[in-house]
């Protein structure tokens, strides 16, 4: 039976600039995304009968919850109700993202979900309308529809691809017993209410022309994460393994969106490997960054396998 095999990656945020509280409740965003080696893996079939059906390896938890809750199982049911197709797809998807970290495992499986899917019917649609779909679905999955660098704002969601830089390795650290929902860290962060026009008057605050020069660097330094504060003030132990990535060796460390990971920049795969032993109890990636073309390769050529 025909089937496609395709990969969903990991994100970390190079930079997260927290502006203030929307009037509609959300709060404004200014973003720099990088797409990560570490991924998950789908495998997309037809199967008879007219349903969605979704089977998980590798994460118990999410396992045991309702497939409907599941972003693969959304983005594959709005996306037949767009193509009105009726016909049944099996979904079978393994993780090795961890949930809960910050590292956009949700969001990268709906977006490879939407990829994978229109590989598999030979359907096709406006880069508009998967883009309106993918936000429909999380602030997050429109990142996943180009990869590499790219700069986002408003809830995130509005992403416009900026030039790679070059190669970092990684070493993303994940501790156990620690998740950080993300609606708890935007609320700890108690950014003030703003409207439009103070929001557009923030544009000329010094915080922001940093933030554009970052943008157009061919460096990509200058790591920064507003979450930070409130998230490592709760959970100290985020801010040790950051500490202790930089005394390994680490040119720079983040908290990964709005955590729980933490990951370091390091100036060799070796380097990251040999820091990824000082966290034995914690899950560790030694991974790399991945350009916009390397990205776009690896999705929207997805193996078609029988």
């Amino acid at each position: 039976m025909r089937a496609v095999r395709i990969p969903s990656f990991a994100k970390i945020n190079l930079r997260l600039d927290i502006l203030g509280k929307r009037a509609d409740g959300y709060h404004e965003l200014r973003t720099i995304f990088q797409t990560i080696s570490l991924h998950d893996d789908l495998l997309l079939r037809h199967a008879k009968g007219g349903g969605i059906s979704l089977i998980l390896h590798g994460n118990d938890a999410l396992a045991r919850e309702p497939v409907q809750k599941n972003l693969a199982h959304r983005a594959v049911d709005e996306l037949r109700r767009e193509l009105k197709i009726r016909s049944g797809v099996e979904i079978v998807l393994h993780k090795t993202i961890p949930s809960g970290g910050g590292l956009g495992g949700g969001s990268s499986n709906a977006a490879a979900a939407l990829f994978g899917y229109l590989r598999l019917t030979g359907r096709k649609l406006p880069m508009p309308v998967l883009l309106q779909l993918a936000a429909s679905l999380g602030a997050d999955v429109p990142i996943f529809l180009f990869g590499g660098r790219a700069l986002g704002l408003g809830r995130g969601d509005e992403i416009y691809p900026l030039p790679d830089i070059a190669k970092l390795s990684l070493l993303v650290v994940v501790p156990r017993d620690i998740r950080v929902p993300t609606p708890d860290a935007f609320r700890w962060l108690n950014a003030p209410l703003r409207n439009a026009a103070t929001l557009t008057k923030l544009a000329a605050h010094p915080k922001l022309w940093e933030f554009c020069a970052l943008c157009w660097s061919a460096q990509g330094s200058g790591l920064s994460n507003d979450f930070e504060k409130p998230v490592f003030r709760r959970y100290n132990r985020l801010d040790q393994i950051k500490r202790v990535l930089l005394q390994k060796g680490a040119a720079e460390a983040s908290l990964a969106g709005s955590g729980s990971a933490v990951f370091g920049v390091f100036p060799s795969p070796t380097m990251a490997r040999r820091a990824a032993v000082g966290f034995p109890h914690d899950q560790t990636f030694v991974c790399e960054t991945i350009s916009r073309d390397r990205y776009v390769r690896a999705v929207t050529g997805a193996r078609v396998v029988r």
